[in-house]
């Protein structure tokens, strides 16, 4: 018997749970990052040379990890949102070795989702780590699996998603921020593990639903349309990947 004849509803399960207890944890992780850099104040004009033109207000200040952390019922809402996302994606790859990397995933992206949302910020203390997490799951995956071209793929995967995001970056800055670039190497990673049909509708719903959802909510006047937050659209998009990559692979023929 092997991992995967056990079927889907145990991975599922096993996911849902382990997904919520550590959503649980996301208001401390946010509790211990630094809090983030004030925005600079804007440039003022001289009174003799005034030439009409009025001074822009500051824009509000970030608001701190600190108080993000203690948001009332967080810790359970985090919990609710951690375990349904890792039980999609447990109920996704099945109970395999893909789990030991994906779960922890889930969360992490809770958590970044969250701070983006409310900051436009992607915080490299949780990013950075996240390589290192991801890198040794995918390790132990491909050991568990004995599937070592998973492991090359997932390698793949990084080079080709990360160098997107950093070419998109190099010529449009102001359009994409470097916490994105940081994030894509990471759902590279783990995109490229699951499959090509995986990877490929991953990248797309990334940049469908982001396209699509960023027009939508600045339409809406609830973001800025010059600086919105791509970092939950990225993680939403991934996971359309994990769950509907390869059936929509298996339909177009592929």
């Amino acid at each position: 018997m092997t991992w995967t004849d056990h079927g889907h509803p145990l991975g599922a399960l096993v996911a849902l749970v382990l997904g919520a207890v550590l959503g649980l944890l996301v208001p401390r992780l946010i509790a211990a990052l630094p809090e983030p850099d004030a925005e600079p104040e804007p440039e003022q004009v001289p009174a003799a040379a005034d030439d009409g033109r009025a001074t822009l207000p500051p824009p509000p200040p970030k608001e701190s990890y600190a108080a993000m952390a203690a948001l009332p019922g967080l810790a359970w809402r985090c919990a609710v949102a951690s375990g349904l996302v890792a039980a999609v994606l447990g109920a996704s790859v099945g109970w395999t070795g893909a789990l030991v990397f994906l779960v922890p995933l889930a969360p992490i992206g809770v958590a970044l989702a969250l701070v983006d949302w409310r900051t436009t910020l992607l915080p490299t203390r949780i990013v950075a780590p996240s390589y290192g997490l991801v890198v040794a799951g995918i390790v132990i995956a491909g050991l568990i699996d004995s599937d070592h071209r998973s492991v090359v793929r997932a390698v793949a995967g990084w080079a080709i998603l990360g160098g997107l995001f950093g070419l998109f970056w190099l010529v449009f800055p102001r359009g994409m921020g470097y916490g994105d670039v940081r994030l894509s190497g990471v759902l590279g990673f783990a995109l490229g593990y699951l499959g090509w049909s995986t990877f490929i509708i991953g990248v797309y719903a990334v940049f469908i639903i982001g396209g699509l959802g960023g027009a939508l909510l600045s339409l809406l006047r609830i973001v800025d349309r010059k600086r919105f937050p791509f970092g939950p659209f990225m993680l939403i998009g991934s996971v359309v990947g994990v769950a509907l990559g390869p059936a929509i692979a298996g339909h177009l023929g592929y």
